[in-house]
């Protein structure tokens, strides 16, 4: 077979590298095992909340509401925008994906902190955009001067992660509203906030604020991390009308499951005892935090449901170290590892490694 024979794919395909989901724990003596490598929330469904997903299951057979309706009615009462104001989709990580598809092509070029969330590269690049990365500042944050001397006239998106994953800190108020004030009003603005409900920070900002004044401006979140519906995969956006429109025209049909979409609802309804959840989550952070502080590990300030270790080529060996205790995290070689906040038997097999490793 020839060249000219081949199936052809579109040339952006050549360098896409596949998407690393956590790794799950490993184990063959029969101790417990845990994962800490994906930021899913421990806890488990909310009983309410399996009932819903339970009796909108009994309707499999037919196909989801392609608008989400009730949904999206929930999602805008819940936070006073307007239903034309809101998209979803399979994780706010899908909604990532139909927004730049709406907004780049070959030649555009999308600006973001690096290291972030890995799926950015990719996503960028399947549209045959260039990335155009722009490295954290030595706490771990993001460098929004270089990032703002970065726009040129191809620049079409800014992705802006708060908190940062896999980093953990969050962006403050001033300096976003400095930023968004230098961006030119044709650049659209996205930010991720999939980690928003474990904000502690007071000076931060709030994309479903920040969003109203600024059309340029779309915020993204998820039901995955702090709702516990990673399994169900919904995610939404929150912008401006022109924007919203372009992200539904690009979206899979049909792609929210109703079992999806009906724990969403019912999770919005139980949002109070769902955030007492991520409260205790938060305290365990602190806990956890002040362990490797007091052990002698400098980690960046996280508002996230996570905790950077900055090992540099220790990461793999450390990887290696925690996984022989149960515990998988996220090593991204020759950088550092990210380490989920779960339960605490979890969190302490992985503390009494980073204290042993500090000896």
């Amino acid at each position: 077979m020839t060249a000219q024979d081949e199936v052809r794919f579109r040339p952006c395909l050549d360098d896409v590298a596949a998407y690393k989901p956590g790794r799950p724990p490993e184990r063959t003596d029969g101790r417990p095992t845990y994962k800490l490598s994906s930021n899913e929330n421990p806890y488990p469904p909310l009983p309410g909340v399996l009932a819903a997903a339970t009796a909108a299951a009994e309707n499999m057979n037919r196909y989801p509401d392609m608008g989400a309706v009730d949904l999206l009615e929930a999602l805008s009462e819940r936070f006073g925008v307007p239903v034309s104001d809101l998209a979803v989709g399979t994780g706010s990580v899908a909604v990532l994906y139909h927004l730049l598809q709406a907004a780049c092509a070959a030649g555009d070029e999308v600006i973001y902190a690096w290291r972030s969330f890995e799926a950015y590269p990719i996503a960028v690049q399947l549209t045959g955009a260039t990335s155009v990365r722009v490295p954290l500042t030595e706490d771990a944050r993001h460098d929004f001067k270089a990032m703002e001397a970065a726009i040129t006239d191809r620049t079409r998106v800014v992705l802006v992660c708060t908190p940062n994953n896999p980093t953990g800190p969050v962006v403050r108020r001033d300096e976003l509203l400095a930023f968004l004030d230098a961006v030119p009003s044709n650049v659209l603005v996205v930010l991720d906030e999939a980690y928003r409900e474990f904000v502690r920070e007071p000076d931060t900002v709030d994309g479903a604020e920040i969003y109203r004044d600024r059309p340029n401006v779309v915020v993204l979140r998820t039901f995955s991390k702090a709702y516990g519906l990673a399994g169900f995969r919904v995610g939404y956006a929150i912008g401006h009308p022109p924007v919203v429109a372009a992200i539904r025209k690009c979206a899979l049909p049909f792609g929210v499951s109703q079992v999806a979409q009906a724990a969403a609802i019912a999770s919005i309804h139980a949002e109070q005892e769902l955030l007492d959840r991520v409260e205790a989550l938060c305290h365990e952070r602190r806990r956890v935090v002040g362990e490797l502080e007091a052990a002698g590990w400098d980690v960046p300030e996280t508002h996230a449901n996570f905790v950077w270790m900055p090992l540099g080529e220790d990461t793999v060996p450390f990887a290696e170290a925690v996984q022989a205790e149960g515990v998988s995290v996220r090593p991204f070689p020759g950088e550092g590892a990210r380490v989920t906040i779960g339960e605490p038997e979890a969190n302490d097999l992985f503390l009494a490694v980073a204290r042993t490793w500090r000896q």
